[in-house]
């Protein structure tokens, strides 16, 4: 029997692979039982996301994680399920933000509904993580409320934008440590605790998860430029045409010669540029030396991996390791 693919990822060993399966659905029961209200319109807005799908990557984190102790300790599908919900409250607030009208290939809640009912829904699902939470010991709370609070102030520099000399490179790099690679990094250190797994596991665990983080937000950006719309599941040049400076468009930008593509990029991409702009950055050394910065992240995930015990689950980290920089093209 081949393994189930989880996060596009197969999973080679079987039993490991039997146990993430069970552990996967064990947390989508417990999430979705997890938002329930008595008011049947608090549910339905709660559960808009949840049955909206996701690659439930966090989740996988911390089940890969806790393999490194009791993987069926009581705690690490609560830990997952207060992962998971933070990470979808933020979708809620960050889709009102954003302005988006779509959220994984459905209206989102901000368009279903209006900005009032997805903040509030937003806020309701970090209530709930915070119920779950409170049975699992001071020292999760701790780690979560650390996690939080790195999550809004890296969402607050992004909107801020960098500081006058500061280096908009090191500056976005850092926002995706903070914004996307604190909640990962949370993921791996929750399943590390809550399995009992020694504490230098936790710590190289958090440290290559917020790695494996970054990096994959970085392949994202390569994706927007790089690849079609069938590989990516969106709109090639979208980050263009909203004026997002993502990793390779900085880089571009970094470069003091006068160009056609510095002068596209400056603001956001009208449409009929969009094309143009793609092509000519496609050909920049910018997105080799994004490749760059990406590999340079994984590298720093597969060391602290290396480094863990010699288990099924150290080799599925690995191969995450390696699907990262291939999906990135």
């Amino acid at each position: 029997m081949s393994a189930p693919p989880v996060v596009d990822l197969p999973i080679e060993d079987e039993r490991l692979a039997q146990d993430v399966a069970t552990g996967l659905a064990a947390v989508e029961k417990l999430l979705r039982s997890s938002v329930e209200s008595e008011d049947a319109f608090v549910t339905e807005a709660s559960k808009h996301l949840i049955e909206a799908g996701g690659k439930r990557f966090r989740t996988l984190m911390v089940l890969l994680a806790a393999q490194f102790g009791d993987p069926s300790a009581p705690g690490v599908v609560p830990g997952a399920v207060v992962i998971e919900l933070t990470h979808l409250g933020s979708l809620y607030h960050d889709d009102v933000m954003d302005e988006a009208p779509v959220r994984r290939g459905s209206p989102s809640a901000n368009a279903r509904w209006d900005n009032t009912v997805a903040i509030l829904t937003g806020d309701y699902l970090f209530a709930q993580a915070s119920d779950l939470l409170a049975d699992l010991g001071p020292e999760l709370i701790r780690i979560q409320a650390q996690t939080f609070s790195r999550l809004v102030q890296g969402q607050i520099r992004e909107t801020v934008g960098p500081r006058d000399g500061e280096d908009p490179i090191g500056h976005y790099l850092s926002v995706l440590a903070d914004k996307t690679g604190s909640l990962i990094a949370a993921s791996g250190r929750f399943g590390a605790l809550l399995s009992g797994a020694p504490a230098d596991v936790e710590e190289r665990l958090s440290r290559a998860c917020e790695a494996i983080g970054v990096a994959w937000q970085l392949g994202d950006d390569l994706l927007d430029v790089a690849s079609s719309g069938a590989q990516s599941g969106k709109t090639p040049g979208t980050d263009l045409r909203e004026g997002i400076k993502t990793l390779p468009v900085l880089y571009a930008l970094a470069s003091e010669e006068p160009s056609r593509l510095r002068e596209l990029l400056s603001g956001p991409v009208a449409e009929e540029d969009v094309e143009e702009a793609l092509t000519l950055l496609r050909a920049d050394p910018a997105m080799a030396q994004a490749r760059a910065e990406l590999a340079a992240w994984v590298d720093r995930a597969r060391a602290d991996i290396s480094g863990l015990p010699d288990i099924p689950a150290r080799s599925a980290f690995l191969a995450l390791c390696d699907y990262v920089v291939q999906r990135s093209g």
